[in-house]
């Protein structure tokens, strides 16, 4: 049999393949619980600085060590998958996951405090790129699309975190965490499934055909450019994210005396805009091609960026909503991208790029955390402002979408 394919190494037959929505809503669903007990970290950050007397450079390290966990592993775990797929990897990260939630309900130490958000963060470096190869074998060819789904779940979850834990563990204490073990519970179980039909579909595929990969038409010295440009856009996105969701709680609070039971509201409204912009990056990278899509969503925002610092409580939550909603497109893009840039190299691509955001937020975090100490937590956010800037960057970025090529391999 003959198998097609295109300049970008993609094989056209997957694009007449039908999407698998029901596979990609359940792992989207997935990525939401598995976020949103993610987001519950940083969320009850006032209550542990309170409670362990913490400066901000320790809680900065919470969310380091909580990132480096989920950053280190995670392109081992894609390159490994790439060559031994494990379907069923995703529950078991979940399940450590679930061991880090119940240990961080009830620890009665700093350090050990450490250990429970690592071993969340352990978790998390399983989950994404075998999540991600999910998504792209039900995509069906919409791989935009597809990427959105799944990042839709994600960045839902993320602004949930904050909201059940006001409602919930402020309200009721520390070992109220406990009660959203159910969440990974149900995960589990979803992933499960998940994992028999990923079983399924692998067997089938190595049955029907042989795919063969075709290299796009750059050097390695434009591909590598061109990755260490989208892993800077990266560092742009998710350092300045991380000085929203650890210290925007603290940021409020300090600026605009809001009470701490109110704080993590503001919060949810910043995660609850990624959520609602993170399902436009895919299609119209899709449609209109992902150049141009990371164009306005790392440099469109800076406009937004610059002004935050300089404006009052009700400016403010318009432009966090803003700031949030187009941020939200960036990833998927990036993401999808970067795949085409090394085709038959998903897993590591995916855990490359996940773990580089995580691993971003977490450095992020430290150092702002240790920069608020010195100069206050006004400050991080003026000197955040200029992040976005480096989307300039994107113009260097080679235009893979143009003039797309097809062509048939005996």
């Amino acid at each position: 049999m003959s198998t097609t394919v295109s300049a970008q190494g993609q094989p056209v037959q997957q694009a007449i393949e039908k999407t698998v929505f029901p596979v990609l809503f359940a792992i989207s669903f997935s990525h939401l619980l598995n976020d949103t007990i993610q987001s519950i970290i940083p969320s009850i950050y006032p209550l542990m600085k309170q409670t362990f007397r913490l400066s901000y450079t320790q809680v900065g390290l919470i969310t380091f060590t909580f990132q480096l966990a989920a950053s280190l592993l995670q392109p081992v775990v894609g390159s490994f998958t790439d060559k031994k797929p494990q379907p069923f990897s995703l529950a078991t990260g979940m399940g450590i996951t679930l061991t880090g939630l119940l240990l961080l309900s009830f620890v009665g130490t700093y350090p050990l405090v450490l250990l429970s958000v690592g071993l969340i963060g352990v978790g998390s470096s399983i989950f994404h790129p075998e999540a991600s190869r999910v998504a792209y074998m039900a995509s069906g060819g919409k791989r935009g699309l597809a990427q959105s789904i799944f990042q839709l779940g994600g960045n839902f979850g993320s602004s949930m975190g904050p909201l059940l834990a006001a409602l919930v563990i402020v309200k009721f204490g520390r070992g109220s965490i406990a009660w959203f073990a159910v969440l990974p519970i149900i995960a589990i179980t979803v992933l499960y499934k998940i994992g028999q039909w990923y079983q399924k579909h692998v067997a089938e595929r190595k049955k029907s055909s042989t795919l063969i990969v075709a290299p796009l038409q750059l050097s390695k010295t434009k591909i590598t450019t061109s990755v260490v440009i989208l892993l800077l856009l990266i560092f742009s996105k998710y350092f300045y994210m991380a000085s929203i969701s650890s210290y925007f709680t603290f940021y409020v609070i300090e600026k605009f005396h809001v009470g701490e039971h109110n704080a993590p509201f503001y919060l949810f409204l910043f995660l609850a805009a990624v959520a609602a912009g993170t399902i436009l990056g895919g299609p119209f990278g899709d449609r209109f091609g992902r150049k141009y899509v990371i164009w306005v969503s790392i440099l469109g925002v800076a406009p937004f960026t610059l002004a935050l610092p300089y404006v009052g409580l009700f400016t403010t939550c318009i432009l966090i909503v803003i700031i949030g909603i187009i941020l939200a497109s960036a990833f998927s893009a990036i993401l999808v991208y970067a795949q085409e840039l090394l085709p038959g190299k998903l897993g590591l691509v995916s855990g490359l790029f996940f773990g580089f955001a995580f691993g971003m937020g977490g450095v992020g975090s430290a150092l702002l955390g240790n920069l608020a100490d010195q100069k206050g937590i006004e400050y991080v956010y003026k000197v955040c402002s200029f992040l976005p800037l480096i989307g300039l960057l994107t113009g260097f970025l080679p235009n893979i979408e143009g003039g797309k090529k097809k062509k048939q391999l005996a």
